[in-house]
This record gives C-alpha cells, structure tokens and sequence, in this order.
C-alpha cells in the first residue's frame, strides 16, 4: 500500500529545507548567481509549490508561479522525505520515482544542493 502525504507535510518539509538552506553561508554564496525557479508538484495529490532562488537566498511559494526553469515531480511521500532530508534524491531519481525535468547543468546543481 502506497503511503501518501498531505499537501500541509510538503509544504512543511519544503519550508524546512528553504530554512535550512538559507542559513547555509556556503550554499548561498555558491548560488549566488544561479537564479532559478523550480516547479515542486506531486503526481499522486493536488500539490505544487515554487522554490525561487535569487541571489542566493532561497524562498517558496504556494502553487505554480509562471515558467519554471526545473520541475520535480513525485509522489507526496517521496516530496515530503526528500525535502525533510529523510532521504537522498539518488535512489529515486535513478529508479524513476523521482523526475526532474529541466537543463541538465540546472538538475546537476538542483541535486547538489538537495544533499
């Protein structure tokens, strides 16, 4: 039996991780001139979310928010242990649970700052 997450879980485990990456000084000056905004949307609930990065500060919006430059879709469960940091995005995205669609320069940043 499939578990499934709330949309408020998301939303919670993804305010953890843009509070945990903003407090990161190296990240952010790493991204500092990586601007992107990333569509989070599960595939299993009505659930979606927008990650911008601008200047290296991180913030979420509620919802779809115009073109994204990345968009992750997964299960609820999945969006919800991956942004709480329960798990890496490696398993799932090399399985196919987890999809990423976007410049693959942009994935392989977006990867590196989720671990």
């Amino acid at each position: 039996m499939t578990k499934v997450a709330s949309h408020d879980e998301i939303s919670k485990s993804l305010r953890a991780f843009v509070d945990g990456y903003n407090r990161n000084a190296q990240l952010k000056a790493m991204n500092r001139d990586w601007n992107r905004t990333v569509l989070v949307q599960a595939t299993d609930i009505p659930s979606q979310h927008t990650l911008v990065l601008r200047d290296g500060e991180l913030t979420l919006l509620e919802g779809a928010t115009g073109e994204a430059d990345l968009t992750v879709t997964a299960g609820s469960d999945l969006l919800r242990d991956l942004f709480s940091g329960e798990i890496t995005p490696t398993e799932p995205y090399l399985d196919g649970r987890l999809k990423v669609l976007g410049r693959e320069e942009d994935i392989i940043r977006l990867d590196f700052i989720s671990l």
